[in-house]
């Protein structure tokens, strides 16, 4: 679904982009040279961000916007199979309205600028997806080390907190809600979380308690698994006002 006189629909090489108006020029200059990714690795400025798979920070080239470019993959057991092969039209289209919805909504997340898709045989499609990037941030599982002073890691469950309530009156439920799927950028009013990797979010009733269940009770799976298998730092009293929440 593209949305008149907001999104601009750009064709090159047999590539699809889909852009807010204001990036349909950085959207045709990036496909002249391959696709979104492709022209994101190619940037000898780009820096590189470890994920799933590597994610490239860039400065986009006409508007000068800082964005994130990441390549879509499949996560879970057939991962090995499928790769980042999808059938049509791709997860792309639904994050990229999906973060449209959460911002109606109030629910911090970055913004997507655009996406792309490439067509693989007759069946498959490959896609990247393009948000701004949310500077001077770290996500949640970078606070749960030693280096991380307690009270910078009160400050970031906090934080985390304050957007789990906020997703909870809004009726949001994340499916796939971890430790690296928070990202905190400090502001002058201190740490706000962000929500990542928002294809893995569905919309409920506002102020379902049920949601909102599953949002803590996923999230503390997390952190507690990142503590049980790659030795993160906290003490459980520090899950307690999650818990609560």
């Amino acid at each position: 679904m593209v949305i008149p006189g907001l999104c601009v629909t750009v064709v090159t090489n047999r590539r699809v982009g889909v852009a807010l108006e204001a990036y349909a020029p950085d959207a045709q200059k990036m496909l002249v040279r391959g696709s979104f990714y492709e022209a994101a690795a190619s940037d000898p400025a780009a820096r590189r961000l470890e994920g799933r798979g590597i994610a490239y920070a860039i400065a986009l080239p006409v508007s000068g916007t800082r964005a994130v470019v990441r390549h879509n993959r499949h996560g879970g057991l057939l991962a090995p199979v499928t790769r980042d092969l999808f059938l049509p039209p791709t997860r792309a289209p639904h994050e990229f309205h999906t973060a449209m919805r959460l911002a109606e909504l109030g629910v911090p997340t970055p913004p997507v600028l655009m996406y792309g898709i490439e067509p693989v045989g007759v069946v498959f499609r490959r896609a990247d997806v393009v948000t701004r990037e949310i500077e001077h941030a770290r996500d949640l599982s970078q606070y749960m080390t030693r280096a991380v002073p307690g009270a910078e890691r009160e400050a970031a469950w906090e934080a985390t907190r304050v957007l789990l309530g906020v997703m909870h009156a809004a009726g949001v439920r994340h499916h796939d809600l971890n430790v690296k799927n928070v990202l905190l950028a400090a502001t002058v009013d201190g740490l706000v979380a962000y929500l990542l990797d928002v294809d893995r979010v569905a919309f409920g009733r506002a102020g379902d308690e049920r949601l909102h269940a599953a949002n803590v009770a996923r999230l503390l799976r997390s952190a507690r698994k990142w503590r049980d298998e790659r030795g993160a730092t906290f003490d459980e009293r520090e899950l307690m006002p999650l818990a609560a929440a």
